[in-house]
């Protein structure tokens, strides 16, 4: 059978800051999906959060980019932040950027990524869940779990995998698209996905077009014309059985790679695959965190999930994120912590230059 997983987020309201989501915040969800299942609207849900923002992860038959359930996340976004302005909890109704639904969620506030599949005899899927940071944080695992023979063992070994991946990179400031195939198109890859601030990787393919990942790469900035927080991706994986092993997929995130995010979007820090009980950033609002829960479809069905970065495997990475952090913190306000001018043109540093822009005098 033919279904389609979606995984919608948005940062609605939170606790102490951004830092968690309320419980009743999850529970207005549930319950809105709850009925929706029961009304045959959808075929299974699971929710859940990274530090401020709330994940919707939905299973349908109704396909991609498909208004029913677009508008279903909507108006339980929608009814969650009602709560959580009478709550006063922070930045309630932050990343909904317009007041009435219009066919799409896409550009609306919400980050969204979803494909759709027939299911294999055993279909299983990572979802990744980020808090802090942007979508070019995905580019370097992405590229590691489908094209690094260093990091996936299968794309040398496996006859399934031999023939590598395509990948469809974004140019997100002049809204084009290009596909690329590994191992052959290797290098023109990484020419682009390393300039991640404009390059993202947005869905990778295997060879006879099925679908294999695909990445939330909604720019809240770019939306909304000022700096309203981080994107805070989420991102779809399919492992095993023609596609790479769940162990390889995680493998990607065991080096703490430096992204953009952290505190007010304008630093620079470590990537820290977490447990999904630790994904609440606190200190300088980080650092930035990555989850990952592993789900079996089976017949629409989501079975689990499992909480895959829950591994005292994992343990090393966490410590030498810490230890990148401290190396980072020292610099203060000074890049590489703090971000390239291009990168902090949509935050609130452009509004002290301006303020200051008058007192600049030629130099004689």
């Amino acid at each position: 059978m033919r279904t389609t997983i979606s995984v919608i987020k948005a940062d609605i309201g939170s606790l102490a800051g951004h830092v968690k989501v309320p419980r009743e915040l999850l529970d207005v969800c549930g319950d809105s999906l709850s009925r929706a299942l029961k009304r045959g609207i959808i075929k299974d849900f699971h929710v859940t959060s990274c530090g401020d923002d709330i994940d919707l992860i939905i299973a349908h038959n109704k396909g991609v980019d498909s208004s029913v359930v677009h508008e279903l996340a909507w108006r339980i976004f929608r009814a969650a932040a009602n709560l959580a302005k009478e709550r006063h909890y922070y930045a309630a109704g932050q990343d909904l950027l317009v007041e009435a639904f219009s066919g799409n969620i896409r550009g609306m506030g919400p980050g969204i990524a979803e494909f759709e599949f027939q299911e294999r005899p055993s279909e299983p899927i990572i979802v990744f869940a980020c808090d802090k940071t942007s979508p070019s944080a995905f580019n370097l695992p992405f590229f590691k779990i489908f094209a690094d023979p260093f990091n996936s063992a299968g794309l040398v070994i496996d006859p399934k995998l031999h023939g590598g991946f395509k990948f469809e990179v974004h140019d997100v400031k002049q809204a084009k698209r290009i596909f690329l195939g590994c191992p052959e198109e290797l290098y023109d890859l990484l020419a682009l996905i390393g300039v991640s601030s404009r390059y993202l990787i947005k869905r990778v393919f295997r060879k006879d077009g099925e679908i294999a990942a695909v990445v939330s790469t909604e720019r809240l900035s770019q939306i909304a014309g000022r700096y309203v927080g981080k994107d805070d991706p989420v991102a779809i994986v399919r492992t095993q059985s023609g596609f790479p092993a769940t162990g390889e997929a995680l493998e990607a995130f065991v080096m703490p790679q430096l992204v953009p995010g952290w505190m007010r979007g304008s630093h620079r820090g470590p990537l820290m695959p977490v447990a999904q009980r630790d994904a609440h950033p606190t200190r300088f609002d980080g650092p930035p965190r990555a989850m990952a829960l592993g789900f079996q479809v089976s017949d629409g069905k989501l079975l689990g999930p499992a909480d895959l970065f829950d591994d005292v495997a994992f343990d090393e990475s966490r410590r030498m994120a810490l230890e990148i952090s401290d190396y980072m913190r020292s610099h203060g306000p000074f890049e590489p912590h703090l971000l390239s001018p291009e990168e902090l043109e949509y935050t609130t540093l452009p509004q002290v230059v301006e303020r200051l822009k008058k007192r600049f005098e030629p130099i004689e």
